[in-house]
């Protein structure tokens, strides 16, 4: 797997982003924090929640939609940001993919902290039910891994592969309850039960406000997860081979 290859290119890639910076990736998630301050002043007003209640809840769908926002479109050009190192270095094309999965996680990593001072700030207390999320966790990150698989291959044969899911997830945003419950609508609830990314986040975001997702939300998640890894494996295994020719 040439872990320690995708580990350090993951890391000098936000290095390198940030280095003549004084705070370096927290700019994320300063950027982050105040969304989430100001979104969740104006957002629970409209929705009629209670600020206690709402502003936590906002703030883990904001840190985890970032991470799948981040997988999903870093993914298409897993490839063709690399491409130069492809080219040139004999190293295995899984390499690209874990550094952008590696990549999105340290910045989980650093936006949590805005998790923390909101639980803190209004006492909220998840219990045991916190140490599910990193099995939440593990499952955007394994989807994020299919992504690469699928995404990164079809964006390397096709250039407009990457604006078109750029558009695609900008759209899910809001089909999303990231910045609204799914108590919120009094009917179409299909636009959510059958929005594979609903699952995905409330495996994270459920645990960490301290709340054991269903076993049905489990169940729908793992199958969305070994859906998107089959197929990744068979296309990536398909036309790996054809990837440097691409780029």
């Amino acid at each position: 797997m040439h872990s320690h290859l995708w580990l350090v290119l993951g890391w000098l890639e936000i290095k390198q982003r940030y280095r003549r910076s004084k705070i370096g990736p927290f700019w994320i998630t300063l950027s982050l924090g105040i969304m989430v301050a100001a979104s969740g002043f104006i957002y629970s007003r409209l929705l009629g929640s209670e600020l206690r209640d709402y502003l936590p809840s906002l703030a883990v769908g904001l840190i985890i939609w970032q991470l799948m926002s981040g997988l999903i479109n870093e993914e298409c050009g897993a490839f063709l940001a690399a491409e130069g190192i492809i080219k040139q270095i004999p190293a295995p094309l899984s390499v690209h993919i874990l550094r952008v999965v590696w990549k999105n996680l340290i910045i989980l990593a650093h936006n949590m902290i805005i998790y923390v001072i909101a639980m803190l700030f209004y006492f909220r207390n998840p219990g045991f039910a916190f140490f599910l999320a990193p099995f939440g966790v593990a499952l955007v990150a394994l989807n994020g891994l299919a992504c690469g698989m699928i995404l990164g291959v079809l964006s390397a044969r096709f250039r407009d592969i990457p604006p078109i899911i750029a558009n695609a997830v900008q759209l899910a945003f809001f089909i999303t309850p990231v910045l609204w419950k799914p108590e919120n609508l009094k009917t179409r609830l299909l636009i959510v039960e059958a929005n594979p990314l609903y699952y995905l986040l409330e495996v994270v975001r459920k645990p960490l406000l301290g709340e054991a997702p269903s076993l049905s939300f489990w169940a729908i998640a793992i199958g969305i997860t070994a859906v998107n890894l089959t197929l990744g494996f068979s296309l990536f295994a398909r036309f790996r081979g054809r990837i440097a020719y691409w780029v």
